[in-house]
């Protein structure tokens, strides 16, 4: 693996086609890295491969520098959403991070019920994501939605595309979490029914989806209901396992 440092660029990267860094990452390759004129730089752009770089000139607002050769050609991930209810900052933060660390392609917050926060900063997805893509060898960087009502993305949603949904709760009125009836299969034992294909993720908020929410969720023939165990897991926490579980059966981890 090569210890050269990895920069996500928006610009197109072709031999010989100088490329002018932004001020932010020019500080961190030659303030934080230490690198100078000379050196050389891995740069991707989720289009064009991996490519390495050297270092032409560096400036105290621009570093310029020339790609050499394509190292390895462009790969996407698989076509698997993650649709999440933000909650505090540093948790919904941890999400983003972790879900383009585990190869999400599209990141799609979404307001329900018992959503904490309805306010999230895209800006800063963006920044969470390119910094994640760089450091975990990815080749692209997962697009991000604004953030919607979960009504209103389900009433477009493409029923060729499998949402699984997870949910801890049963139907049984006056039991704690709704005791083991209406209980979603154990998330393994449904993605081992289900055929590979486009799909999405749904993690609701902590304290769970309301009984309409639920209700609607199980009423159409997309979705598949899930349990992640006998544990209530924190909104991160079950991000993550759920998108493990997918990625170890129908993703690019088998």
């Amino acid at each position: 693996m090569s210890t050269d440092p990895r920069l996500f660029i928006g610009q197109d990267l072709a031999a010989g086609q100088g490329v002018a860094l932004p001020k932010e990452d020019t500080h961190y390759l030659v303030n934080v890295m230490r690198r100078a004129a000379g050196d050389t730089v891995r740069l991707f752009n989720g289009r064009d491969g991996e490519w390495r770089a050297q270092i032409v000139e560096t400036g105290r607002k621009a570093a310029i520098l020339e790609p050499l050769e394509q190292t390895r050609i462009q790969a996407g991930v698989p076509d698997l959403w993650l649709l999440f209810a933000p909650v505090k900052r540093q948790k919904t933060d941890l999400m983003v991070e972790k879900a383009t660390e585990l190869g999400v392609a599209r990141l799609c917050p979404v307001t329900t019920a018992r959503t904490q926060s309805e306010r999230v900063r895209i800006d800063r997805f963006r920044t969470i994501t390119k910094e994640a893509a760089e450091q975990t060898e990815r080749l692209d960087l997962p697009e991000i939605d604004e953030l919607e009502r979960l009504d209103r993305v389900l009433d477009g949603w493409d029923p060729a595309r499998r949402l699984i949904y997870c949910d801890e709760a049963g139907d049984e009125a006056g039991e704690p979490w709704g005791g083991a009836r209406g209980r979603g299969q154990p998330m393994a034992a449904a993605l081992a029914g289900l055929e590979t294909g486009p799909a999405a993720i749904l993690i609701g908020p902590e304290g769970g989806f309301s009984d309409a929410e639920r209700t609607r969720l199980r009423d159409h023939d997309f979705v598949t209901p899930v349990t992640l165990g006998p544990r209530i897991l924190r909104a991160e926490t079950a991000a993550m396992a759920a998108l493990v579980l997918w990625q170890s059966v129908h993703g690019d981890w088998r």
